[in-house]
């Protein structure tokens, strides 16, 4: 195939990206976000779209037979372009387009999305993102899911250290109520943790349409603002769902945070 003939094909998918009468993506049961690869040629950040239900339930049973637990979602016309946007805050860079078909393609999410600088934003406002630590952490559940009792593999370490690395450097978005207290979940065997979201959309995922206040506060300062009874932060628990133990802070000092699913 040219040059010229491969431009014409990635006009004709953006188009029909944008236009595809019916589109299908491979979901994580595990994050309940898109289910991501790292394409083992490019090292592109992919997610897996196809045009035809059937073409898409066989690359569902292809990752099921690699032990991934993932479902065929159809995307309404009105969320694509919410969709794709939201791409951005996960960190994925390429859509691989009817995968393992011969009408096979990958384009760049931005060929076909093109998002607003951050460092353009008025004067006052801040995007707060976390696209390589939520990145890390899809990486990092949908390897550990794939165990029936998860094990320390070298893979695992590798990505908690990441993910702890992505952590420590990160700015949060924290929700309070009405009442002026912070929300916290408690786990099956009683343990508390205190929710904090890498950017808005998890929130809004989180506050179901409620009212609820939000503060951004940078993972330093964290310690400072656990309440009382909290073992730690749970990272976007309506997506990741990541714990990471983080003691509260007294005095000047604190405990390294140490990362954890809740298995």
């Amino acid at each position: 195939m040219n040059d010229n003939s491969t431009t014409v094909t990635k006009q004709e998918t953006l188009a029909a990206l944008r236009n595809p009468g019916e589109l299908y993506v491979i979901m994580s049961a595990v994050t309940r976000l898109p289910f991501v690869k790292c394409d083992e040629e490019t090292y592109d950040d992919e997610i897996f779209l196809y045009y035809r239900a059937d073409d898409a339930k066989e690359k569902a049973r292809e990752l099921a037979k690699e032990k991934y637990m993932t479902a065929v979602v159809k995307l309404e016309e009105k969320q694509l372009l919410p969709f794709y946007t939201s791409l951005y805050t996960i960190g994925v860079n390429c859509l691989a387009v009817n995968h393992g078909t011969d009408t096979q393609i990958s384009v760049q999410l931005s060929d076909l999305v093109i998002r607003k600088n951050p460092d353009q934003l008025p004067e006052g406002k801040k995007l707060v993102e976390n696209p390589a630590l939520h990145l890390t952490a899809i990486y990092f559940m949908q390897e550990m899911r794939r165990q029936e009792k998860p094990q320390p593999t070298e893979e695992l370490k590798e990505l908690q250290e990441e993910l702890l690395a992505h952590y420590s450097k990160g700015t949060f978005i924290i929700a309070i109520q009405d009442d002026k207290q912070i929300p916290v979940l408690k786990q099956k065997n009683g343990d508390i943790y205190q929710p904090v979201f890498t950017d808005m959309l998890e929130i809004q995922k989180f506050a179901k349409g409620q009212k609820m206040r939000t503060a951004v506060i940078p993972a330093a300062k964290i310690p400072d603002i656990l309440v009382g009874a909290a073992k730690g932060v749970v990272i976007n628990p309506m997506g990741v769902n990541v714990q990471l133990q983080v003691a509260k802070r007294k005095k000047a000092e604190t405990e390294p945070a140490k990362a954890e699913a809740d298995v």
